[in-house]
Parts: structure tokens; sequence; C-alpha cells
């Protein structure tokens, strides 16, 4: 079916190009201008993909011809999509962790074993994502996540404590933070991967705490808000090595 598609304007005239049109149905912007050929300028441009046409187009076409108010409809991804950044970022994957469990950690065997108190074999070789991990980190590329952790910490959190050794021998740097100094930095009760300090994938659960889908997030000044709580955290968080030798020294 066509696009239902509004003339919004033009930068040369009644009827001439380049030009604005909004499609009435979905929200969304099209513009055409001059298409951008040469070489040089076309290879320095970030994230052009396959199909893609650049294009030139004066400031003020925008300016006076786009959307001045923006109607925000969350984007959501499924889980396999999801899965999918992990390799198509560039050079930094972030994350927060804010919840006392998470109901996937308690259908693995090894939560099982944490629990009922024996040493956790943890499979840092074989396991597809500890691959995946190990593959993209000989890239150059960078994991970091920070864990908020309540006092005393649930069960979970103590699992995942642990579980950070795994993590770290596959290439994660992760780094733990009590949540009382959370609230104090005004951090928010969100889980969310940030990519590349472009892209922020905000983790939604249902009541029963499993990851039900994923909103994405590219808004450059939501993404900045977000970009703001990685430093705040990062720059207070505690490597999990010492956090947990100090949880230990306090029992």
């Amino acid at each position: 079916m066509a696009r239902r598609l509004r003339f919004n304007g033009t930068g040369s005239g009644d009827d001439g190009c380049p030009s604005v049109h909004e499609d009435l149905d979905s929200g969304e912007i099209i513009v055409h201008g001059p298409q951008l050929t040469d070489p040089d300028d076309i290879a320095r441009l970030q994230h052009l993909s396959p199909g893609e046409t650049p294009i030139v187009v004066p400031r003020e076409l925008l300016v006076d011809f786009g959307p001045e108010e923006v109607t925000r409809v969350p984007r959501i991804i499924d889980l396999e999509a999801f899965g999918r950044l992990f390799t198509s970022f560039e050079h930094t994957a972030w994350r927060l962790e804010t919840r006392g469990r998470y109901a996937s950690d308690e259908s693995t065997d090894t939560y099982a074993q944490f629990t009922r108190g024996e040493p956790v074999v943890w499979d840092g070789v074989s396991a597809d994502w500890c691959a995946q991990r190990r593959e993209q980190s000989a890239l150059g590329k960078r994991f970091e996540r920070v864990r908020i952790v309540d006092n005393p910490p649930t069960t979970g959190q103590l699992y995942l404590l642990n579980n950070a050794k795994r993590n770290s021998a596959v290439g994660e740097d992760i780094r733990n933070l009590w949540r009382a100094d959370g609230e104090r930095l005004h951090l928010p009760a969100e889980d969310f991967w940030i990519f590349d300090s472009r892209l922020v994938a905000l983790l939604n659960f249902d009541d029963a705490d499993n990851l039900i889908d994923v909103e994405l997030i590219t808004e450059p000044a939501r993404v900045i808000r977000y970009a703001q709580v990685r430093d705040a955290a990062w720059h207070h968080a505690v490597p999990f090595q010492q956090f947990a030798a100090r949880l230990t020294a306090e029992e």
C-alpha cells in the first residue's frame, strides 16, 4: 500500500529540490535532494548501510520544514535482535544491573550449585556466550558493567558476584556499587546497556523478573542522560574482586 505523504516544504521554491515530506501514518520523515557522490566523502560516513543513499540538504530545510515536536513511540525489539547488538557494536558495551534477582539465573545448573553451597563450575571455554565474548574482546571491543548490590546482598546478587570470575575471564570489566551509594548518585532503578555511547538498550522485565523485551533509545538527549549515569556509576564503583574481599571481611 502506498504511503500517505504530506509535502511539508522545499528549500528551492514551491516545487523544487531538496524537499521534505511526512508519512501521515507512521510519522516518518522523507527528505530528498542532491545525492552525495564523492567517494572520499562517502568513505567518511559512519553507519552507511547497503541500500542507503546519502543526500545533501541545506540546514534551513530541516529547520523550516522538519517536525518541531516529536511523539515518541517506544521502539521495542525482541531478544534475538537484542543479542545481535553484541556483535554489531564497534568499541564499547556498558551495562548497569540494578535488580535483586534475575529469573534466568535461577534456572541454571550453576545457580543450583551456588545455592547448595558447592563450588561453582563455570564453563568459560565452550559456552557460546563465552566464545562470543572472547571473539569480540579479541577485536579490541570493551565490555564493562556495574552491578548494584543491596546491604545485605540478595542470593542473586551474591551469585552474580561469584559469576563475575567467569565474565572477567572472557573479557569483561565488572565493578560493584552499594545500592545506597547508587541512590546517593541518583542512579535510575533501570537495567540497560549502552553501545558506543550512541544507542541505549533498556531492558524490560515482568513481575517475575523475566526479561521480556528491549527498548532501543537513540535520541541524543536521552542517550546523553544514560551516558551520564554510566560515568557516575563507573567512577564510584569498585572492582568486583575488591568488593568481594570487603564483603568477606565484614562477615
